[in-house]
């Protein structure tokens, strides 16, 4: 082997393991192995047990062969539950929490063979404020958030794979201030019986990898929804959205997009995608539904312990309680109307191509904004964050793509297909 077997992308480990190659064990071996010697400087991870994961490796390395991943360790948002791990949603009111059972996501992860690696840091409550996690490429920078630990695990090639969750960008964010794929699933594609509530109407669980081909077989285990294939020599139809905020992208990522437009343009048709001016004011109208939606949903959190609640997330709370049934219910109603609007976008293109984040990631103290993120997890489309390559200053840049409502196995597919013909092997 001329690479630590943690290099390896997540099917090549698994297809490695299929074929008497590699075993279970050295692969997490080898996980654990960069974990210790990276994670004291990046703090990505908030709960490891290695010996429990060896000794699950060794298990599955015995067993015959349950899914695509099998044998391959996957990393676990700290707000999705755990039996075997302490979940604490970063929080000093859960210190000490104990789930006495897996939430659903991880259950299925066992039930395909694949090793739990340990828990990956969230901000609190999935919320506000930053987490300690740093950025892989520059540990003055942030990874994000909130799924800050799993961004970065993944880019710093601890795991090949990891889950997130996304309430307003905090999947597709930090997958693109770290330089890896992401998915945000069509919302409810996935289970989230088990992780604990911010939005019920916005909460969806990500999946962090370092190739759309990683991702596939992971939905598909998390979805139960069978792998699409799209024809080797279709042109797709690309729509091209630059939203109103297109004049808050950094230089580096405006000119890196229109790099990655032109170059698609070469081997797809492509179309300026005509969206109601709704889609653009959803952006702000988020904040009203998640603030009303996660005041309920930390109700008991801020009544009982409110001084255990950190300034930023009691202030957004508050702010939530202000938001009136009507006011919610009106944005919802838009919404509603934004997304038969979107449907008719949609029967002239195959997927959207717009700006994922403003740009580089953040100086650490802080997870970004998510102003490019809120209102498609509003509208509850499929998106997947698409790399694009470094800043002059050596982070990564990156834009996401756009599908429609359970495209989600397509929109995979799509973003192997952008993997190729950005980097010139389009077919």
């Amino acid at each position: 082997m001329s690479r630590p077997w943690n290099e390896l992308s997540a099917i090549d480990a698994a297809k490695a393991i299929a074929l008497g190659e590699l075993k279970s064990v050295e692969l997490v071996a080898d996980c654990l192995e960069r974990i210790t010697a990276r994670d004291g400087e990046l703090q990505a991870w908030v709960a490891l047990d290695p010996d429990r994961a060896l000794a699950d490796a060794r298990e599955l390395d015995r067993t015959p062969r349950r899914s695509p991943l099998h044998g391959v360790p996957v990393g676990i948002k700290d707000i999705i539950d755990t039996a075997d791990y302490p979940t604490t949603y970063n929080s000093p009111i859960w210190t000490d929490h104990r789930p006495r059972a897996d939430a659903a996501c991880v259950a299925l992860l066992k039930r395909a063979g694949c090793v739990i690696l340990g828990k990956t840091v969230t901000t609190e409550f999935a919320n506000m404020p930053a987490a300690q996690t740093r950025n892989p490429h520059d540990l003055s920078r942030s990874p994000g958030g909130s799924s800050s630990g799993s961004a970065a695990a993944v880019a710093d090639l601890m795991v090949p794979l990891a889950l997130g969750t996304q309430t307003a960008g905090s999947t597709i964010r930090p997958a693109s201030y770290c330089g890896v794929f992401a998915i945000k699933p069509t919302i409810g594609t996935i289970s989230r019986v088990g992780v604990k509530t911010l939005a019920e109407t916005l909460d969806t669980i990500g999946l962090f990898a370092r190739s759309p081909g990683d991702l596939e077989p992971l939905l598909e285990i998390l979805s139960g929804r069978p792998a699409q294939k799209v024809a080797a020599d279709w042109a797709p139809r690309i729509g091209i959205f630059q939203t109103a905020f297109w004049h808050l992208l950094e230089p580096d990522n405006a000119a890196a997009i229109l790099e990655a437009i032109r170059t698609l343009g070469q081997n797809a048709q492509l179309l300026d995608a005509d969206l109601p001016g709704a889609i653009d004011e959803l952006t702000d109208d988020h904040t009203v539904v998640m603030g009303y939606d996660s005041a309920r949903a930390l109700a008991w959190e801020f009544d009982s312990h409110p001084d255990k609640i950190h300034s930023s997330v009691k202030q957004r709370l508050k702010a939530g309680w202000d938001v009136t049934r009507l006011e919610y219910d009106a944005v919802h109603t838009k919404a509603a109307e934004a997304r038969i609007a979107l449907e008719r976008t949609f029967e002239n293109c195959d997927f959207l191509v717009t700006p994922s984040c403003h740009g580089e990631a953040p100086l650490f103290g802080t997870t970004g904004d998510s102003k490019f993120n809120r209102a498609w997890t509003l509208l509850g489309n499929p998106c997947i964050a698409i790399p694009l390559g470094k800043s002059t200053l050596g982070l990564p840049l990156g834009m996401q793509i756009v599908g429609p409502i359970g495209s989600d196995m397509a929109l995979v597919q799509w973003a192997g297909w952008l993997q190729r013909a950005l980097s010139g092997r389009p077919r």
